[in-house]
């Protein structure tokens, strides 16, 4: 593709050389063509819009982060783009299911068990002092560890998005946790559940 060219004028392989490029009009116009098959697609296995969109998003991502995993010579990027929105709307319903059947059975857990007022305002003030103690770590351990712990990310990715090694990171998050345990520990909170 020559530099500069305008996407809408190129096909699909050449769509995916210059998304490789780092060209994010190149995506656009790869979104422009397919999004629309694509959620198409994802809907009609997922029945719901929302998760079909989030679909959407996650194919059309793993094509900017990864374009080298498209072969022209295996098919059309459009069958390509198809096929990975099928495989993740997939898992995308298998995790639903499975979160249901979780949440099911935690309510009927909860229900057995009965309300227990006391371990409730117990459990709440033990999560005020986690904020606390939190909130008093310096600046990097703490925005670490919300990045991997509150927010799912894994070092790796907790990394990238604070643009220092992983090395740096994984260190400010063991010496952020041991600062949290040690404050936890003055606060009476001693992961056992046993109250000061």
């Amino acid at each position: 593709m020559v530099v500069g060219a305008d996407v809408r004028d190129v096909g699909d392989a050449a769509l995916v050389v210059a998304i490789g490029r780092w060209r994010e009009d190149a995506l656009a116009e790869a979104y422009r063509r397919h999004a629309g098959a694509v959620y198409a697609l994802a809907c009609r296995v997922l029945s719901d819009g929302a998760l079909a969109e989030e679909v959407v998003q996650e194919v059309f991502l793993r094509l900017w982060r990864q374009p080298d995993r498209f072969d022209p010579d295996r098919g059309s990027l459009r069958a390509f783009l198809l096929a990975h929105a099928h495989g993740r709307a997939i898992d995308a319903l298998r995790s639903e299911s499975s979160r249901r059947k979780r949440e099911e059975r935690e309510a009927r857990s909860t229900a057995e068990a009965g309300y227990d007022l006391e371990r409730e305002v117990w459990d709440l003030a033990v999560a005020e002092r986690v904020k606390d103690a939190l909130v008093r770590l310096p600046a990097e351990e703490r925005r670490a560890i919300e990045l991997a712990y509150f927010d799912g990310h894994t070092y790796r990715e907790v990394a990238s998005l604070l643009g220092q090694p992983e090395g740096t990171v994984k260190s400010r998050i063991r010496t952020g946790l041991r600062r949290l345990q040690v404050r936890l520990v003055t606060y009476g909170v001693t992961g056992t559940g046993a109250e000061p």
